[in-house]
C-alpha cells in the first residue's frame, strides 16, 4: 500500500536509518526504545487487528522522512490503562491506538497531546472530529465510526416503522416469536443500546456547553423527560417486548434463526444474518418518545503522546498518513467499522448495510468521555434493569439521578 503524504512538513534533522519492528513484547520491555529515548523514531501501540495495516503506512513513512517507526502490539483492553500508567514516566508510546471515550481519563490525566488537523479537519465526518475533541480542542485523529441501528428482516417486516409503537406492531403482525430484540442483561440491562429509546423522551445524559462539549455539571438524565422515559421501560418490561433474559447472545441467536422482525445491534452482529440468508435492511432507531432517537457514537482514533519528544513527527504520521483516504479503507477493510474520513466512508457506502448505519449514524451524539460517565455507567444499568423487571419507575430512576449527582460530587 503506497500512502501519499498530503501536506508539506520539514524533516530536518530527522534523518535515521529507515526501518520497521513489529513486535509483541511485554508493557515492562517494550517501551525502552520508544522515541522518548533516541529522538529519532516513533513508538506506536496498536492491536492486532489493525497492525498489518500500519505496518504498510509505517514503511511509507519512513521511506519518505527517515523516521524509524516501531508498532508494538497490545491487547486493545489493556491499552487505555497502561498508556495512562507509562506515560508520565517517560517510557510510553509516541502515539496510541484507542476509543474516543478514553479521551477525558487521557487529559485529565495529562498524557495526550492536541493534534493539528488543520484544514484536513473538514475531511472527516463532523461527529468524528467532535468525539476526538475535549473541551473545544482537537486530540486525535479519527479512523472509524460505529453505532447501533435498526436491523430488519424484509422477508417478515416489507416496510419501515415510523415509531416505536409501530414497529411492535409490525412485530406482532409477522407471528414470530419475538416482535422486537435487543440483547440486555438480568442485572445491567444496556443502557447503551437502550440509550436512543432514553433521548426520544428528551433525556440525555449530560448537557452540553456552548462548544458542544459535554457538561458534567448539566446533568439530564433525571430530568422530566428520564421520569417518562422510565415509565416507558416498565410499561416495555411488563408487555414482555423488554426482556432482560434475553442476553446478547440469545437476541442474535434469535434474529439470525428468523424469530423476529426487527434487532437492535450494530454492524457486528449483521454478517452472521447475512450468512443466514437473511436479506437485511438498516433503518433508522424508530422514536418511542416522540424526539429523535439518538443513538451513542463510537469512534476509534490516534492520540500523541503529551510526553513525545517527536510530537511534529508524530502529528505528521497520525494525521496526514493514518488519514489518508488509503489507510482509512484498508482500516475499514480489515475492521468493518465505517471510516471516519468522508472520502473513505463515501466509497464504503456503495455497501447499503454501511451505507444505512452511516445514515442513522449522522443523527447521532457520542458517547461522553468525561470521567463524570464512570459515575453514571456505575448506576445507570442496573436501574434499568430494576425497573424493567418490575420496580417503581419514578423512585427508581430518581434515585439513580440522585446517587449518580452524589457520586460526580465527591
Amino acid at each position: 500500500m503506497k500512502v501519499t503524504k498530503r501536506g508539506l512538513w520539514a524533516v530536518g534533522a530527522l534523518t535515521v536509518t529507515a526501518s520497521l519492528v513489529l513486535t509483541g513484547c511485554t508493557a515492562a520491555s517494550d517501551t525502552t526504545d520508544s522515541a522518548a529515548g533516541n529522538g529519532g523514531s516513533l513508538t506506536v501501540w496498536v492491536d492486532a487487528d489493525r497492525a498489518s495495516v500500519l505496518k504498510d503506512a509505517a514503511a511509507d513513512f519512513t521511506a519518505e522522512t527517515g523516521v524509524e517507526v516501531k508498532l508494538v502490539q497490545k491487547e486493545f483492553g489493556d491499552i487505555r490503562d497502561q498508556f495512562v500508567a507509562q506515560v508520565p514516566t517517560g517510557k510510553g508510546p509516541d502515539i496510541v491506538i484507542g476509543a474516543h471515550d478514553w479521551l477525558g481519563t487521557f487529559v485529565t490525566n495529562g498524557v495526550v497531546a492536541p493534534v493539528e488537523l488543520g484544514d484536513k479537519a473538514d475531511d472527516f465526518q463532523a461527529v468524528g472530529v467532535t468525539a476526538m475533541s475535549y473541551e473545544g480542542q482537537v486530540y486525535g485523529v479519527p479512523y472509524s465510526i460505529e453505532n447501533i441501528a435498526l436491523v430488519r428482516n424484509t422477508a417478515l417486516a416489507p416496510s419501515t416503522p415510523a415509531t416505536f409503537d409501530e414497529m411492535v406492531t409490525m412485530g406482532e403482525a409477522a407471528g414470530t416469536e419475538y416482535p422486537f430484540l435487543v440483547g440486555l442483561d438480568p442485572e445491567a440491562a444496556d443502557p447503551y443500546h437502550l440509550y436512543p429509546f432514553q433521548t426520544s423522551f428528551g433525556a440525555p445524559v449530560f448537557g452540553t456547553d456552548a462548544d458542544g462539549s459535554y457538561d458534567a455539571e448539566a446533568l439530564e438524565i433525571g430530568n422530566a423527560g428520564g421520569d417518562e422515559f422510565a415509565a416507558w421501560l416498565a410499561e416495555q418490561g411488563a408487555a414482555g417486548v423488554l426482556n432482560t433474559n434475553i442476553t446478547g447472545d440469545l437476541a442474535k441467536e434469535k434474529f439470525v434463526a428468523g424469530e423476529a422482525p426487527f434487532y437492535l445491534t450494530g454492524p457486528w452482529n449483521v454478517p452472521a444474518a447475512v450468512e443466514a440468508g437473511i436479506d437485511v435492511a438498516i433503518d433508522p432507531i424508530p422514536s418511542a418518545g416522540g424526539e429523535d432517537a439518538q443513538p451513542f457514537v463510537g469512534v476509534q482514533g490516534f492520540f500523541v503522546s503529551a510526553k513525545s519528544e517527536n510530537a511534529l513527527a508524530a502529528n505528521e504520521f497520525i494525521v496526514n498518513y493514518m488519514g489518508s483516504e488509503e489507510v482509512q479503507t484498508a482500516l475499514f477493510e480489515v475492521g468493518g467499522r465505517a471510516p471516519a474520513l468522508t472520502a473513505s466512508f463515501e466509497a464504503a457506502s456503495a455497501d447499503p448495510i454501511v451505507a444505512g448505519f452511516g445514515t442513522v449514524g449522522e443523527n447521532a451524539v457520542p458517547m461522553p468521555s468525561i470521567p463524570a460517565m464512570g459515575a453514571v455507567w456505575e448506576f445507570w444499568g442496573v436501574t434499568e434493569a430494576a425497573i424493567i423487571n418490575g420496580g417503581d419507575p419514578t423512585s427508581l430512576w430518581q434515585k439513580m439521578s440522585g446517587d449518580i449527582q452524589t457520586a460526580i460530587a465527591g
